[in-house]
């Protein structure tokens, strides 16, 4: 298993559909969630930002990820929610959230 935090921007007058849209994800999307492997995934906000935090739990994060961008149900979620977004500048090409690196973790 490997923890995965990431974050972006929410733009501040779309903060209320974002948070209108992920109180109903849709329950296709939330499969293939689970089918690329993804669990524990929350996504919270402070000031401005979004911060994922998610575990994967197979063995082939960049598979699992392509299958996920593959899936028609999931581009068309990404499609009404990415409005909402605001990459960092400071993201690696070809990133969307920024992946964040661990510098502390406990169990």
């Amino acid at each position: 298993m490997k923890r995965y935090g990431m974050v972006i921007r929410v733009r501040p007058e779309k903060l209320d559909e974002y948070k209108r849209l992920h109180a109903a994800v849709w329950p296709d999307v939330l499969k293939m969630i689970t089918d690329c492997n993804i669990r524990n995934y929350s996504i919270y906000h402070k000031d401005g930002f979004l911060f994922s935090y998610f575990e994967y739990v197979g063995d082939d994060f960049k598979a699992d990820m392509a299958k996920m961008a593959a899936d028609k149900t999931t581009q068309e979620w990404w499609a009404v929610c990415m409005p909402c977004q605001e990459p960092l500048a400071t993201r690696a090409e070809g990133e969307w959230w920024a992946d964040m690196e661990e510098v502390f973790h406990w169990d």
